[in-house]
């Protein structure tokens, strides 16, 4: 016999634990929290995830399955690679709105990398990130929008830093909005690299 059929999925209940996050930060964050945010009872949650702990890893898959969907739809629309490569790395912190919003995330990237498992987690998002940019420059390379013989992987690198860095000087200096700042800092690291012709 079948159960009842589920009233809300899994990815709006954590999309709206993306949202508590923000709010609270780790040591704050209750499932109570979460079921309100998503409209649901807190037993959903534990019936679901288990627990806290367990909500927060399938937040990390969540995220990483993300990142597989928006490189397939970019394969399917057949973009320009450098607009694909600013929607995502200016995506991944769209919920993070406020710079109070930006440090609670990144205290919940801090706490998870003191635990082994998500820790592993954001070993393997970071990797497929990384590919994901390469990728996304090498196509640039080849369309003509980035400069022959540039140095993706350095590249790569040199974007993932200025990007993460460029978030935390945000919340610190709060000036603009994260989507403003993320933009700038993207296009002062491919300015030099921009093909002219």
């Amino acid at each position: 016999m079948a159960g009842r059929p589920r009233s809300i999925d899994d990815a709006a209940i954590l999309e709206a634990t993306v949202r508590v996050m923000g709010r609270t930060g780790p040591a704050a964050l209750t499932l109570s929290q979460v079921a309100s945010e998503a409209g649901v009872v807190p037993g959903t949650l534990v019936q679901r995830f288990g627990s806290k702990r367990g909500l927060i890893l399938a937040l990390a898959e969540y995220n990483a399955q993300r990142l597989s969907d928006l490189r397939e739809q970019a394969l399917r629309d057949q973009r320009p690679p450098l607009e694909v490569l600013a929607e995502l790395l200016v995506g991944v912190w769209e919920q993070a709105s406020t710079p109070e919003a930006f440090a609670n995330h990144l205290a919940f990237l801090c706490a998870d990398l003191a635990d082994a498992q998500f820790r592993d987690l954001a070993l393997a998002n970071h990797r497929s990130t990384s590919a994901f940019i390469a990728e996304l420059l090498g196509a640039a390379v080849e369309d003509g929008e980035l400069q022959p013989g540039t140095d993706v992987d350095a590249l790569t690198d040199a974007i993932q830093s200025t990007v993460t860095g460029a978030g935390l000087i945000w919340t610190i200096e709060r000036e603009g909005t994260l989507s403003e700042r993320l933009h700038t800092s993207l296009e002062r690291v491919l300015e030099p690299h921009r093909n002219d012709l």
